[in-house]
Order: structure tokens, then sequence, then C-alpha cells
């Protein structure tokens, strides 16, 4: 979201960016657009979404604006009812397919609840965007809206040569279910490097475990949540890096995860799991090694290939410098300020 409100504000507009405060939260930084963090009792289940959302209604009730953005489904009711009361535009911003990704889908109970609140929601949502395609073709086909896409690539800035002094695979971003873990951190058993993980998530104390199972407390190291300056070295550091999701929920097979750009931006190839939107892109320009088979064995080999195999590296590495040309922030700022101005009139 830094991306975005940064734009934003660098095109004039008061922008206010409102989120949760949590334990693990790093502190703020400074940003062209204003922040605010609220803090709340509860940090995950049930009980912690209602106290957030009342939290969030009361706190935006008192607030003045022209437009009011739901980030992902999470935020959407309170966002809603303020924009009939205040009567303002209001903006769906959808990271994802929120009821299809696999902690939701996977718990039938939930996935209703969530299911129902999109149902109400989103198609009193004209206006949107969301990050590819496929996403915008789905929220067409279930509600009839029609959502620019929008995607969250890095900033094209300038990079220069890093001496690289151990071949370490980072992993960057939230440690969550469906990012594949179950095989990935049992694989290192079999690779002669070490995995970074940078990020915190709903599955991190199984992660842990699954590195104490399987003996790789010194080849699996976490680093839980660091700023954004920090992350953006560990990855230039990087020899390769890691986008894998399972096949539960469609949220995972449409993804397009930061990450993906992050590591091309970088200039590292990536291991990357073979679903629709990072097959097409890797079709215009190899970037990343394509899987179809997420098992342990499988990823080790892969891996493995990718470790010693220079020429093939090598190949991936300059096709990462020649595509961040293209795919950048800069170019997709261009439709975001459009899709503002559009609103505004």
């Amino acid at each position: 979201m830094i991306r975005i409100c940064t734009s934003l504000a660098n095109a004039g507009y008061d922008v206010l960016l409102v989120g949760r405060k949590l334990n693990a939260s790093i502190p703020l930084t400074t940003q062209p657009f204003k922040q605010k963090r609220i803090n709340c009792l509860f940090e995950k289940g049930k009980l912690f979404y209602a106290e957030y959302n009342f939290r969030l209604f009361f706190y935006l009730l008192f607030k003045k604006m022209d437009c009011i953005g739901a980030i992902d489904l999470d935020t959407i009711l309170p966002c809603y009812f303020i924009s009939r009361i205040k009567k303002t535009k209001r903006v769906y911003d959808a990271h994802e397919l929120f009821c299809e990704m696999k902690e939701i889908v996977t718990r039938p109970g939930i996935y209703k609840i969530w299911k129902k609140i999109e149902g109400f929601t989103v198609p009193k949502f004209p206006h949107g965007y969301t990050v590819n395609q496929p996403i915008a073709n789905e929220f067409k086909k279930m509600y009839g809206v029609d959502y620019v896409v929008i995607r969250n690539i890095a900033l094209l800035k300038e990079i220069f040569p890093v001496e690289k002094k151990e071949k370490f695979i980072l992993y960057q971003g939230a440690v969550n279910e469906g990012r594949s873990f179950e095989t990935l951190i049992p694989a290192f058993k079999n690779i002669n490097s070490k995995l970074i993980i940078c990020g915190d998530g709903n599955f991190m104390l199984q992660a842990k475990q699954l590195v104490e199972d399987n003996n790789l407390q010194d080849k699996v190291i976490f680093k839980g949540k660091i700023k954004p300056d920090e992350l953006t070295a560990i990855t230039q550091q990087a020899y390769i890096g890691i986008t894998l999701f399972d096949d539960k929920g469609l949220s995972n097979y449409y993804s397009l995860a930061n990450r993906f750009f992050d590591y091309l931006h970088a200039g590292i190839p990536q291991l990357c799991v073979n679903y629709p939107v990072y097959a097409d892109i890797n079709s215009k320009l190899p970037i990343a090694l394509l899987v179809d088979d997420i098992s342990a064995t499988n990823l080790a080999a892969q891996l493995n290939n990718l470790l010693e195999n220079e020429v093939l590296y090598h190949e991936l590495q300059q096709n990462c410098l020649k595509l961040r040309q293209t795919l950048n922030w800069q170019q997709e700022e261009i439709k975001l300020i459009q899709f503002y101005k559009n609103i505004f009139g």
C-alpha cells in the first residue's frame, strides 16, 4: 500500500492510510501521506475481525473524506457503511480472491460467512481494481463489476552489482497457509544452501515446527518482519527467490505475489509455481524456473539445478534485468492516477 498511497499523494491527493497495530508490527516510517494504526485487544480469529471492524467504523465516522477505499474483504463492511452515511465515493482494492484463500476455502463455516459479506458488498462497489485479469474476470462473472487491473509491481530503481557472499535462497512475504512450506522446508534436507524467510503470518508456528522436526535449524533462518529497506538489501544479496503456492483455492491459482516482482527487480532468478499469471509473464521472457510438482523431492531437484547450472542462472538473471525496464510501478502508476481521475471526473 505504500506505493499506491505515495503515488496518490504525489498526484496531489490528501491520503490517509489506516491499518491495524499488532505486537509484531514494525515502527511506521515517514511517508508523504498520513498514517494511522488502530490498536486491538485481539490479534486473530473472529473476535479480532469483529473488534477491528467495530473500531475502524467509529474511527472513520469522525474523519472527513471524499472517497474511501477498502483494502480486501476484511475492511469492506465498515468502508461500505461509512460511504453510505457520508455519501462519499467508494473503491474496492482487491489484492486477491479473498474467499478463495486456503485458510478460508478449507473451512466451510468461515467460508460461508465471508462469502455472504462478499456477496452483499462487492456489487455495491462499482469502482475497483485488482492485481490481474483472471481475478477481474472472476469478479465480473460473480458480481457484474468491471474492475481495472493495476499490478503492485516494484518501483524501477537503479541497482548496482552486489557481491553475493553465499548462495542463499530467499522467501519473502506472508508466512501463511497455502505457501507450500510443508514441502519447501523438508526439501532443504537435500539442498546445499540456506533458506532465509523474511516475514510473519498465520503459519509461522507450524513452519518453525517443520524446521525442528526436520533438524534444519542451521539451514532455515527466520528473520521475521523487517523494514522495507532492509528487505531490499537482503533480496539483492539472495541467489534465488521462492514464489510457491499450493493448489487449494482459486486465490492461489490466480495469484500474482508482490515478491514475484521484487525478485525480478532485484535481478535474481526464482523458483515459481506454474500457475496462469506467472506462466504468462514468463512466456514473454523467462525469468523463473516454473514447477508443477511442489513435492519436497522435486523442489530440491529444481533448486539444486538452479544453484549449479550457471548457464541457466545467467540467462534468467539477464532476462530479469531486461524485463524490469517494462514491468515496473512507473507504468502501473499511470493507470492508478487515471482510475482516480475517472472517479472524480
